[in-house]
């Protein structure tokens, strides 16, 4: 069943709120994130619960039914995938690719999808460092950590960033924090939490701790 951009948004949005919420998500957190009416996300949510891609229970919240899941995964994994096309093959840069991504993640072709990641060589990351189902829905899984919550004296490498806005990403790449780069955590001011640490071999840089928060590590 072919459903429309607004309601694959939807279903989007409901898979991540799921990431960080455990019991059942209520139209105000999709409101928020949506930013729309909590009656239009209502109004939505009884389509999608008819057309049975979500459990809903009106003043008790939504889940994902599998047939709902596995059609957010889907439109997670072309997102991705053509992140990662429009960086290696086309030479965007990653604060670059979200909108763009966003409009062909809509595409409604599963030969095509498989054709892009055949192409690409079967990513398992994108650019930002998230990752990519298959096609069957699993995720690699990584150990990673918060900078934020490395510990002074311990090396990592950068794995991933949690924020994809366009001026945090533009921050890291002005202080060369991008995927790959190796840290090692000099020490914290406990007063705001601050890190400095050294990237590479000799740059010691001081980081706030929104920015230590939003990197993911691979700790030594």
């Amino acid at each position: 069943m072919t459903l429309s951009i607004t309601e694959e948004n939807y279903l989007k949005c409901i898979y991540k709120l799921s990431q960080t919420i455990d019991d059942e998500i209520n139209t105000n957190a999709i409101a928020a994130e949506l930013a729309t009416s909590p009656a239009s996300v209502t109004d939505m949510l009884k389509r999608l619960s008819e057309k049975k891609f979500i459990s809903y229970v009106r003043y008790r919240g939504v889940r994902l039914t599998h047939t709902g899941e596995k059609y957010a995964n889907n439109l997670i994994r072309k997102h991705r995938l053509w992140e990662v096309f429009l960086v290696e093959k086309l030479n965007f840069k990653w604060d670059e690719v979200h909108d763009i991504a966003e409009q062909l993640e809509h595409v409604n072709s599963d030969e095509m999808t498989e054709r892009l990641d055949q192409f690409l060589g079967s990513p398992k990351f994108d650019p930002h460092g998230d990752p990519i189902p298959d096609k069957s829905g699993k995720y690699t899984s990584r150990k990673q950590i918060l900078l934020s919550d490395l510990g002074k004296g311990k090396k990592g490498v950068i794995l991933a960033v949690r924020e994809h806005s366009t001026v945090f990403l533009q921050y890291l790449d002005a202080h060369k924090l991008n995927i790959g780069a190796t840290i090692e955590v000099i020490s914290m001011t406990p007063y705001d939490n601050s890190l400095t640490i050294k990237l590479g071999k000799d740059k010691n840089l001081t980081i706030s701790h929104q920015v230590a928060s939003n990197l993911l590590i691979s700790s030594n």
